[in-house]
């Protein structure tokens, strides 16, 4: 996993696969309060996809850990904040939802060892199939905030 500041990606290219920089290029320069949600084709990204979601945080014990095979998450946070949970994938996490070859997406019980950190505004991820990520949780439980977040989904299959 990686995690920065989108405004910090200048002078970084050459930390990051050209398509991987690509899409934080187009986080960067992106208006998404001018989206509405759903799905867009990322531009200079062959089969990536920018999924543009709003939502509410929820309690951190009701977000299920995730991981996946086929595509590499690129999250990034426009408005608002949340939990991030992470951990590497392990033989040791136990699985609570099978492997969903069409959503492309495995749940855990839990994240082993639980590691998390405060994912705000113009923060990224970038997860890859070896990251199982716990998205979504409450800051402040006890208020809820709302978060305008994009997924751009990278296939594995681009960067190898």
């Amino acid at each position: 996993m990686f995690i920065g500041n989108i405004d910090n990606i200048d002078g970084e290219e050459s930390e990051f696969h050209p398509i991987i920089f690509e899409v934080l290029k187009y986080l960067r320069e992106t208006n998404f309060e001018t989206f509405k949600d759903g799905s867009y084709p990322v531009e200079n990204c062959k089969n990536c996809v920018a999924r543009v979601q709003r939502y509410k945080t929820k309690s951190v014990e009701t977000c299920r850990p995730e991981a996946h095979e086929k595509f590499i998450d690129v999250q990034y946070i426009f408005k608002g904040e949340e939990i991030l949970g992470w951990c590497p994938l392990s033989p040791d996490l136990k699985v609570s939802e099978s492997y969903n070859s069409e959503n492309d997406v495995v749940f855990f019980e839990e994240i082993l060892p639980d590691s998390t950190v405060v994912f705000g505004e113009k923060n990224y991820a970038v997860l890859f199939p070896l990251d199982v990520h716990r998205p979504c949780g409450s800051v402040d439980e006890d208020n809820p905030e709302e978060v305008l977040k994009v997924v751009v989904k990278v296939p594995v299959s681009a960067v190898e």
